[in-house]
């Protein structure tokens, strides 16, 4: 079975064409639209023959791009299904699911639970039916993998009569990274580290505590915005702030929103790049805001880890994923340096070892376990795709 995996961004789109069996997933086409709407947007894709092609595309919108990518993958292959990536499913989507009007409606009615993506998921959605209106669409949520909180985990201390009328809860996000990470960890170790905790670090970051391949704890909650800082987020934050600034300051809700979600994080603290690898380079030429933006994105992301630990009551392995937890060898190496205690240390060469595109072990052989696993969102959501479609799970 041909399986077209769509995952946009807030300014990009990427997709992949894979042939999906029971024994795995081969990778046809894979590409990457940049800097959508802009005039240096650009499409890179690459075939079975690992040769990269650029293709302009200035001022592409989302809608062209998606139009574009399944022209490119159908003029030389028969695309037999479609999986998109949702953001988030909330309460009434659970499992990936074959689309129709109505499921796209009830999950454009999410939109102000994940302002800044369920809409360009819904436009991507709508964009594949008009494209390959003879082929089913499937969605995938990135909120699936987290149904599995325990209620301590995933409910807030707020009176519950309001919880349960407006549907707040702790939901999750990155789950479809976290399923990717946990069959890989699956299908390379003898058996799957009972008690894991898994970093999916890049311009959105989260923690997930992983027991027995199952989610039991993770760091966002009823939004993408708890949890970590991130690229432009601020992550956890004292509600006493936002009171104190609306107030004081005379902000209104699109303040707030613009404030929290796009000017703070590692782009508030450093005051000069939400790109980590901008800051990194800030940092090494001696500039102090970068370097504590560093410092304070390092340490968060070892005090959940810590936290996890107890969730799990104990801990076997630790994974980095995502754009950071991948390609930052800084910032694995600055987190594990402060779990010591836990029995987390890694190897130097190792960490500092060029990334291939298979997961990779760098610990120092003893105590915990620390991989590094590369994401593959699309290559997961054409497996979640494949069980579907051919029965092997429920919709």
């Amino acid at each position: 079975m041909k399986v077209l995996s769509l995952n946009p961004g807030s300014s990009s789109l990427k997709f992949a064409l894979y042939e999906v069996s029971p024994t795995g997933e081969t990778s046809l086409i894979r590409g990457l639209y940049d800097r959508l709407g802009s005039p240096q947007a650009n499409c890179v894709w690459k075939g079975i023959d690992g040769t990269s092609t650029t293709i302009p595309a200035e001022n592409v919108g989302l809608g062209d791009a998606v139009e574009q990518a399944i022209r490119l993958c159908t003029e030389q292959h028969e695309v037999a299904a479609v999986g998109c990536r949702v953001v988030h499913g909330g309460e009434p989507f659970r499992n990936p699911i074959c689309v129709d009007d109505a499921i796209v409606e009830q999950i454009r009615a999410l939109g102000p639970l994940a302002p800044l993506h369920n809409s360009r998921d819904v436009a991507t959605i709508q964009a594949g039916r008009k494209a390959l209106p003879n082929v089913p669409v499937i969605a995938v949520f990135d909120t699936g993998f987290h149904q599995t909180l325990p209620p301590h985990a995933f409910q807030y201390a707020i009176p519950q009569t309001l919880a349960k009328e407006m549907g707040i809860r702790r939901y999750g996000f990155h789950g479809i990274s976290y399923s990717h990470s946990v069959r890989t960890l699956r299908n390379l170790s003898p058996s799957l580290p009972s008690k894991l905790v898994i970093c999916h670090l890049g311009s959105g970051a989260s923690v997930c505590a992983v027991l027995e391949g199952k989610s039991v704890d993770t760091s966002m909650g009823f939004t993408p915005l708890e949890g970590l800082m991130m690229g432009t987020r601020s992550g956890d934050i004292d509600p006493g702030v936002l009171l104190y600034v609306m107030r004081e300051r005379g902000l209104k809700f699109e303040d707030l929103d613009r404030l929290l979600n796009r000017e703070s994080g590692l782009l508030g603290v450093s005051g000069t790049s939400a790109d980590l690898r901008d800051i990194e380079q800030a940092a090494a030429e001696g500039d102090t805001a970068a370097e504590l933006a560093i410092s304070l994105f390092c340490y968060r992301i070892a005090k959940y880890i810590g936290a996890y630990a107890v969730a799990l009551q104990g801990l076997d392995a630790v994974a980095f994923s995502g754009g950071i937890g991948e390609h930052s060898a800084t910032v694995r190496r600055r987190v594990c340096a402060q779990l010591g205690f836990l029995g987390v240390s890694i190897d130097p060469e190792l960490n500092n070892a060029p990334l291939t595109d298979s997961a990779a072990q760098v610990d120092a052989r003893k105590g915990v376990e620390v991989w590094v696993v590369p994401a593959d969102e699309e290559r997961q959501i054409a497996f979640e795709v494949h069980a579907l479609l051919s029965g092997q799970r429920a919709s």
